[in-house]
């Protein structure tokens, strides 16, 4: 089964002061558990028990120095469940989610950017494809959930070496940006990837959940910081496409939602979307 890794290592500083001790990745959204019953529950649970429903049980979180709630969070607290009398089948179930799962902690103690969090994990991933996914935004579908798309777009085209998801956007210059064959299509070939460009040449903008193969270590080990100082994914991506290996993108849908805590605008829609679809 494929690996998953989860990043909840940046600042989230466009949400201070709430995040000066609680990560962002730990917002609380809406939800359903097995009575229809909404209850609240970090953003980065639901990725978890996202994944989990899809059969998924080896997750490498990558976390910055003040993360430590999120690790608080993903332990198994016995004496803590004992002592619970409302809503302890809720945490119950969560526990043993968890203790049928492999997690493993890799430290980002400065935020060197998305590309330096990926690159700490290829003792985790070692030879074997994975998906990543960034703890601050998920994707909520009506029928096939994007992961189940990548998965299956990477069966079909076994020499791919990367497959992102895209959505147009309207601010094009707040996004990594596309620049892609065949639109028509609901899989795209990537020509080019750009962070954050000041003349976008497309609308199309990545999200931040994308299918690896283990060569994206390779390119990122080649790719020199970029914007901030940083080590941009989209900078390694681009290496991968000079170096000549194929890249796809799939689009989002009409029946994908995405959940985004990443600023105070998109919590508040977030608020509403989880509610709505819980």
């Amino acid at each position: 089964m494929i690996k998953i890794v989860l990043t909840a290592a940046g600042r989230g500083t466009r949400l201070l002061p709430f995040t000066k001790e609680m990560p962002k990745e730990m917002m609380p959204i809406f939800t359903k558990i097995h009575n229809n019953q909404r209850v609240v529950i970090p953003l980065l649970q639901y990725i978890f028990e996202q994944f989990y429903s899809m059969k998924i049980r080896d997750f490498c979180f990558v976390v910055g120095r003040d993360k430590r709630s999120i690790k608080y969070h993903f332990a198994l607290h016995q004496s803590y469940l004992n002592e619970l009398s409302v809503n302890r089948k809720t945490m119950s179930n969560f526990y043993k989610k968890l203790k049928n799962c492999h997690l493993t902690w890799v430290n980002q103690n400065k935020p060197l950017g998305f590309g330096d969090a990926v690159k700490r994990v290829e003792k985790f991933i070692g030879e074997e494809d994975f998906i990543l996914h960034a703890g601050d935004v998920s994707i909520v579908s009506r029928f096939k959930h994007p992961v189940l798309r990548l998965i299956e777009t990477a069966k079909k085209n076994p020499d791919v070496s990367a497959i992102l998801v895209c959505k147009k956007v309207k601010d094009a210059k707040r996004y990594g940006i596309l620049q892609i064959k065949n639109r028509s299509s609901q899989v795209y070939f990537v020509e080019g990837v750009e962070e954050k460009p000041v003349r976008p040449k497309s609308n199309l903008g990545i999200l931040a959940l994308y299918y690896f193969k283990p060569e994206i270590f390779h390119s990122l080990k080649k790719t020199k910081r970029g914007k901030n100082n940083e080590l941009q994914l989209t900078d390694g991506i681009q290496q991968m496409i000079n170096d000549g290996k194929k890249v796809l993108a799939i689009p989002l849908t009409n029946d994908d939602i995405e959940i985004d805590v990443g600023t105070v605008e998109s919590y508040r829609d977030a608020q509403v979307s989880s509610y709505k679809w819980a």
